[in-house]
């Protein structure tokens, strides 16, 4: 987890963290950017709450909204570490966009 604190939090200056309901949150001023969950489960879960909003190729993140990466340990997140840390620099240039309602895609 420490590996993976890392990378985000170094990716970029605005980057902040905060503790809230036991659960460890990397935000910005763009909004909450991700949080690790379940800790009882092994290895590393990052949750993307906003995560939809990413437009870049990111082949490790599961899901569409809600999206979520699974790290097993810190040799799987130093190989993913170029990949999250291009997930925060998108979310942070993102902006103000990231808190709006976001459009619905046409089909």
């Amino acid at each position: 987890m420490r590996r993976v604190r890392d990378v985000i939090m170094g990716a970029d200056a605005s980057m902040r963290e905060r503790v809230q309901y036991g659960v460890t949150f990397s935000s910005s001023k763009s909004g909450d950017f991700a949080a690790f969950v379940r800790y009882n489960e092994p290895g590393v879960n990052l949750r993307l709450m906003r995560g939809g909003r990413l437009r870049g190729r990111y082949p490790h993140l599961e899901g569409r909204t809600v999206r979520r990466m699974r790290i097993t340990d810190e040799k799987e997140a130093s190989a993913r570490a170029a990949e999250i840390e291009a997930m925060v620099k998108e979310w942070c240039a993102l902006g103000d966009a990231a808190k709006a309602p976001k459009a619905k895609r046409s089909t």
